[in-house]
């Protein structure tokens, strides 16, 4: 009989025990990773914390990718490292409608924290959306959503946290490689990141460092454990996909830099070829390929010494596409060559071969595309230089 009541008693406390357990894992909380999209912005994918109340049912993600399309000189403030984003909160439902109508796939790990991180990580939360913490501003290696998202994490588990690293494995790729991954086939936007930014991004990015891409937190998360509050365990508790959609098949399309600017050195090739044996200049293309290198150049200059994002500055493209390009169209337009001019020429020439000896040795990777237009700066400034004295007067 005292057996009986025994049992019935034990059977009675792990019951309460088990309620008690379930009343207090009030809340669930989960990264939501998100593959890229089709635009450049959305291009490196998206993090998010996802936060569901089990006793309530409210289901909200914080986002720390929400900027302003509209906000007044969006395009200079982005260019000049002044873009404010902020933190915004949606309803789950909501947010995976969004990745549901552009077929982004989106990934769940659910987060292993007891119930006082758990609290410690809203309030958090709750403390940067307040309006006057909302915003902060934005870098797109050092500060954005993904890394806002890892920082959150591991402010509330501070030395708890362990990355586990050492046991990733290793990538090894610079700044410049790990964008390379994501913009590969969108190959304008390629050439674009690789013009306006310098030879800061050449050096290899650290574990920690990767971090800027969503899909490197994603994999760090996965191999991180929590010590010191209990025996160890996987910050991930369990993972699941709630959207799989198949990856598009990578295309560069059918109008893409490669073929263009190969395109541009055989015509170029083949003026200098027939100029050379009629005795003419063709000067005017000369203009127009100068010109178009002068204005990117300005657009580089005005980027390293104007701009407050750090990875603009030392920008070693300025070594073929210089601001002087510019003056330089301007001057061959008029029928009097000034002495100037053919220092000019030398000195273009002597930066366009540096800028290969920079390439080669590996101070700055430029966009492989460019490699025809460098050939074309070669030949031409070759050409001028011995040439133009025969059909202009200098003066």
């Amino acid at each position: 009989m005292n057996l009986i009541k025994t049992a019935i008693s034990l059977i009675f406390l792990l019951t309460i025990s088990s309620l008690a357990s379930l009343q207090a894992q009030q809340y669930q909380i989960s990264l939501l990773t998100c593959d890229p999209g089709e635009e450049i912005y959305s291009s490196f994918g998206h993090s998010g914390i996802r936060v569901l109340d089990l006793n309530t049912g409210r289901d909200v993600v914080y986002n720390y990718g929400t900027f302003d399309f509209g906000a007044p000189n969006f395009v200079l403030n982005f260019a000049g490292g002044r873009l404010d984003y902020y933190l915004s909160v949606s309803t789950f439902d909501r947010f995976i409608a969004e990745y549901d109508y552009f077929q982004r796939s989106v990934r769940e790990q659910v987060l292993s924290l007891n119930e006082q991180q758990k609290i410690e990580l809203i309030q958090f939360l709750e403390t940067n959306y307040l309006p006057e913490n909302r915003a902060y501003r934005y870098d797109f290696f050092f500060d954005n959503c993904a890394t806002r998202v890892r920082d959150a994490i591991s402010t509330v588990l501070g030395d708890q946290l362990i990355w586990h690293d050492e046991v990733r494995e290793p990538v090894d790729r610079s700044f410049r490689e790990l964008i390379d991954e994501m913009v590969y086939y969108m190959s304008w936007s390629d050439l674009g990141i690789d013009l306006a930014l310098g030879s800061r991004l050449d050096r290899d990015a650290t574990p920690l460092e990767e971090q800027f891409l969503p899909k490197y937190v994603e994999g760090a998360f996965s191999r991180a454990t929590i010590q010191g509050d209990g025996p160890t365990r996987s910050l991930v508790g369990q993972s699941r996909v709630i959207l799989d959609f198949e990856k598009p098949v990578g295309s560069f399309g059918a109008i893409n830099p490669y073929w263009i600017f190969w395109v541009i050195a055989i015509i170029f090739t083949a003026i200098t070829f027939i100029g050379f044996k009629k005795g003419k200049l063709f000067i005017g293309f000369d203009v127009v390929f100068f010109g178009i290198l002068g204005i990117m150049g300005l657009v580089m200059s005005l980027l390293w010494i104007g701009s407050e994002i750090p990875s603009t500055k030392y920008n070693w493209n300025i070594l073929w596409a210089f601001p002087g390009h510019l003056i330089l169209a301007i001057v061959l337009l008029k029928n009097t060559i000034k002495p100037w001019v053919l220092k000019y020429l030398l000195f273009a020439l002597i930066m366009a071969d540096a800028a290969v000896v920079f390439w080669i040795l590996g101070w700055q990777s430029f966009h492989p595309s460019l490699i025809p237009l460098l050939l074309v700066l070669i030949l031409r400034t070759n050409y001028l230089y011995y040439n133009i004295g025969k059909f202009r007067r200098v003066n």
